[in-house]
């Protein structure tokens, strides 16, 4: 489904605009079914911001060494959809790769094809699905439980970059039971700066740390292996 386009040159004003104060992060105990948002662009009627202090449109670029670390553990053989492309810091790499990728994204950014919203699409794009998903508002959330439901129909893998503590909560608990994923790679250091620039950061964006969660929805669930890799 297509949306808006959001003119790039907007885009550059609102990183810099005073953060609104109306809206904050809902904290996982808060989140009720009702609050989980079925489309991206939900998640922003409000306004860019999911709350103070975060990134317009959640844009939290991927360090380019942490996909090369997840090529370095894990294959895919097919294309691969990047539903949350941004800049393209991640579709590069897996291009540079050798991969054919389908770049989209709510937001135009000049790379790939904006106005595509991921959780109000149809049908999968490509057999394999690499992001680092939206935060807030249930977005993360809402992007794995939708991005497993298109990979069963294609017999590919989903790899999301995620924040490691994300996986420790109990309103999350029954969807990684019901769900495991095949392998977790823990990332020995990746940050993810607001807008790409360190000056942004929060001490507490600064001091986050990831790991890349694989599931093979078309693999009988076998146990998840948790591996240390490096992005060094």
């Amino acid at each position: 489904m297509r949306h808006r386009l959001i003119d790039p040159v907007k885009l550059t004003a609102l990183k810099a605009e005073p953060e609104p104060a109306r809206m904050r992060l809902l904290h996982p105990d808060e989140v009720r079914v009702s609050s989980i948002v079925t489309a991206t662009a939900k998640a922003f009627r409000f306004g860019p911001r999911v709350a103070p202090g975060r990134a317009p449109y959640e844009f939290y670029p991927t360090p380019p060494e942490a996909t090369r670390a997840l090529l370095s553990v894990e294959s895919f053989d097919g294309a691969i959809w990047e539903p949350a492309c941004g800049e393209g810091h991640i579709a590069k790499v897996l291009e540079t790769a050798g991969h054919a990728v389908v770049s989209t994204d709510l937001v135009d950014y000049g790379f790939g094809e904006g106005g595509r919203d991921f959780l109000a699409e149809k049908a999968p794009l490509a057999r394999h699905i690499v992001t680092n998903p939206p935060y807030g508002r249930g977005l993360a959330d809402a992007f794995a439980k939708y991005a497993l439901s298109l990979a069963a129909t294609t017999g590919g893998k989903v790899a999301m970059l995620l924040n490691i503590t994300s996986l420790c909560h109990p309103r999350r608990h029954p969807f990684y039971v019901a769900h495991p994923p095949t392998v977790i790679y823990a990332l020995d250091e990746c940050i993810c700066w607001p807008n790409g620039d360190p000056a942004q950061a929060t001490p507490t964006i600064a001091n986050q740390r990831y790991c890349w969660v694989v599931w093979t929805p078309s693999l009988p669930p076998s146990g998840t292996r948790f591996v240390w890799i490096s992005t060094r």
